[in-house]
Order: structure tokens, then C-alpha cells, then sequence
């Protein structure tokens, strides 16, 4: 089947947070700007994902919702099939996007006030979030080897005063799109035992995986903590349904998914039908080939990216191991966050993800979505390369 992962479309003027806050939000002008930060992508998602929204629309009502059976049913096959992960329906609990998951974990499971750890550079809404609650962030650094990044354990040990609440951790990481070892997932797993650490495993980029690479779940590499383990996953980076806002809390442990589901019933949460709906036709044979089609895709568009970003001298995409973010970085020129940052703006007219919202490490970076047509992968590419021509 052909898909329309080259289609050029315009979103602005949809209300697309991506789109419509270039001029805002970056200074950048909507009229020509390329808009490569937030994690969402700029084509259709799946045909079977599409029908089953079209399907509901055809019946006209839009009732309340008694039965997610199905919508279980189907996160259970995509996880064993995908991701050799065996869960039981009954540890799946909805939730309003992984945002809103974070923010109840943070919610349920510990005070204004408390430290949570984060391994930075990392997603920077983790920090936002643990700021927004009240929570005080402990940003422990990640140890960059080269083109990659490692766990720093030791340093991360000496930063703790034994009186922090949990972990957030991104796997596969987000942004430097490392996937994270068997071993270093065990790793983590002690370590959080070792501190009492309630561990948030956000792995909401599972399904971007390219060749070489294997993803396993943290409930698979260490099933020994699933009483301090709470899993988070969702649909919505995979085939584009964010705004949808369904997420699932995946938690094995019978005591912390009875309190989350307490919390949930307190608030009188319901998932949303719709959501559902786009959710269980997703997570299908279909669903999976559109999936597979969707990496062959972004496989071009980061071989275009990094071969024309790394010929501009002093300028490195660091190579993904999953993701559809490119981690960038500027370093090797020699200029301040603040150049970089003007030139990819105001000269290449690219709003990309700045690099020090994403904690310590993240000085010298920028983050381009890469999730769109090839021909703005293309046109970003000769954008950046005018606009650093001087170091030609």
C-alpha cells in the first residue's frame, strides 16, 4: 500500500500548536517558516486509524462509553507482538496523554516539595512538570561518549540526600534517541532500589526502533521491581493522535495501581471514546505495516538530514538509534547558544527545539523534528547550510 508520508500538506491555520507559533513562540515567520520542534508529524496517520474515526462518524452518536475490552485488548497484542512484552489487561489504566500521566504520578506518589530525579539531557517537559507541581527537579547528567550517551550512575548516586520521591526515565531517550541496553536497564532498576525510588518509565517512543537496535521494555529487563515500576506508553507519537489525549499507565503492581486508580476515580476521569477508538484500530496487523512503512520513511529523511547537516564544519547530528529527532550539535563552531540559535532562526527560518530547555548538556544543541515530507527535510537541510556558509 502506498501512504502519504510525501504529500505536502499546510497546517497552519488549523490551530496546530507545531505551526501556528512560529512568529510567536520563535520569531520566525509563519508565511515561509519550517516548523521542526514538537514531537508530532506533519502527515496522516494510518488509513486503518482513519477509517475507524470515519466508521464513528458515519453512526452520528457520540453516547457515553461502557466497554474498553477491546481497547485493552488491543494494547496487549501490540505490546506482546511489537515489543515481546506479556501484560495483563488489568494493569492498564487511561489517561489524558503521558503529560497528564507524569503529572499524576508526580500527584499520587509524592508531596510539594520533594526531589524527583531526572538523567538530563532529557524531555524538557519532565523538569516543567516537576516544577508546575510544586517538586524540586534533581538533574543528574548523562556521560557523553562520542556519538552517544551513557548512564553516570556514580555521579548520579552523589547527588542524591536520600530524600527523593521517584525517578522519571525516557526510554528510548528523548532526545538523543539512545536505546537503552538490557543491562543498563537492570542498572537503573537497582539503582532506584537501592534509593527507594519509585520508578515513571516514559517509553512512548518505543515504536520508532531502526535497524541494529532492540527496545525492551523496563518491565521485561528487570521484572523484579514491578512493585516500585509504573510504566507509561501511548499511540500518540507512533500514528499522530495527540490531540486525541489517551495515554496508558501500565502498572503490574496490584498497591500502586489500586492508589492510581483511586486517584483517577476521585477526579472522575473517563477516557475518551474517540481516542479509544483511533487507539484499538491503531494496534493492528494494519496499523503495524503502516508502522513499519513510517520508519522506512524517517530512515530517508535522517540520511538526508545528517549527510548535509554534517558537512556544515563544526556541526554534528549525533546518528539516532530510534526517534524522528535529530539531536544537533553546534559546539565545534565555536559560537555562543545565542548565534546558533539566531542563524537556525532568523537566517535558516527553522524553529527547532532549543538544546537548554533539555537540561544541563543540552548548551551547545538544537532538536529538529524530522517526522514530515522529505522535500523539508530537503529544504532545511540548504537552509542550514546558507546559513553557516561562513564556515565553509
Amino acid at each position: 500500500m502506498t501512504y502519504q508520508f510525501n504529500t505536502m500538506n499546510d497546517r497552519r491555520g488549523t490551530n496546530c500548536s507545531k505551526w501556528d507559533v512560529l512568529e510567536s513562540k520563535f520569531d520566525v515567520p509563519s508565511e515561509d517558516g519550517l516548523a521542526m520542534w514538537t514531537a508530532d508529524s506533519d502527515y496522516p496517520t494510518a488509513p486503518c486509524v482513519l477509517k475507524a474515526l470515519q466508521d464513528a462518524v458515519d453512526h452520528g452518536v457520540f453516547g457515553y462509553w461502557t466497554d474498553n475490552s477491546e481497547y485493552h485488548k488491543a494494547i496487549q497484542w501490540w505490546m506482546k507482538s511489537r515489543h515481546g512484552w506479556d501484560i495483563d489487561t488489568d494493569w492498564i489504566l487511561t489517561c489524558q496523554g503521558l503529560g497528564n500521566a507524569i503529572a499524576l504520578c508526580l500527584d499520587v506518589w509524592s508531596a510539594p516539595g520533594d526531589r524527583i530525579v531526572t538523567f538530563n539531557p532529557v524531555y524538557h517537559e519532565f523538569e516543567f512538570k516537576i516544577r508546575k507541581a510544586g517538586r524540586v527537579p534533581v538533574q543528574c547528567p548523562l556521560k557523553r561518549d562520542g556519538d552517544t550517551y551513557d548512564l553516570d550512575l556514580d555521579t548520579a548516586q552523589d547527588m542524591l540526600d536520600g530524600t527523593e520521591k521517584m525517578l522519571i526515565f525516557c526510554s528510548p531517550q528523548n532526545p538523543s534517541g539512545r536505546v537503552w541496553s538490557r543491562e543498563e536497564l537492570k542498572q537503573v532498576a537497582e539503582f532506584c532500589a537501592r534509593n527507594d525510588l519509585l520508578l515513571i518509565s516514559d517509553e512512548i517512543h518505543h515504536d520508532f526502533i531502526y535497524p541494529g537496535h532492540t527496545f525492551v521494555p523496563m518491565d521485561v529487563a528487570a521484572p523484579q521491581i514491578r512493585d516500585r515500576l509504573v510504566v507509561l506508553t501511548a499511540a500518540s507519537k507512533t500514528f499522530n493522535i495527540a490531540g486525541q489525549k489517551t495515554g496508558n499507565m501500565i502498572i503490574p503492581d496490584d498497591d500502586l495501581r489500586a492508589a492510581m486508580a483511586q486517584r483517577l476515580r476521585s477526579l472522575d476521569y473517563s477516557p475518551n471514546a474517540l481516542g479509544l477508538k483511533m487507539v484499538t484500530a491503531a494496534y493492528s496487523p494494519e496499523g503495524a505495516d503502516w508502522v513499519d512503512a513510517q520508519i522506512a520513511h524517517l530512515m530517508e529523511n535522517k540520511a538526508i538530514f545528517d549527510e548535509g547537516v554534517n558537512a556544515i564544519p563544526g556541526v554534528r547530528s549525533l546518528p539516532l538509534q530510534s526517534t524522528y529527532l535529530a539531536w544537533v550539535d553546534f559546539s565545534g563552531t565555536g559560537m555562543d547558544f545565542e548565534e546558533i540559535s539566531r542563524r537556525v532562526r532568523k537566517d535558516a527560518r527553522i524553529a527547532p527545539s532549543p538544546g537548554p530547555e533539555f537540561g544541563p548538556g543540552g548548551e551547545t544543541f538544537l532538536r529538529f523534528n524530522l517526522a514530515t515530507q522529505k522535500a523539508r527535510v530537503v529544504e532545511a537541510v540548504h537552509r542550514l547550510q546558507t546559513a553557516f556558509a561562513d564556515l565553509q
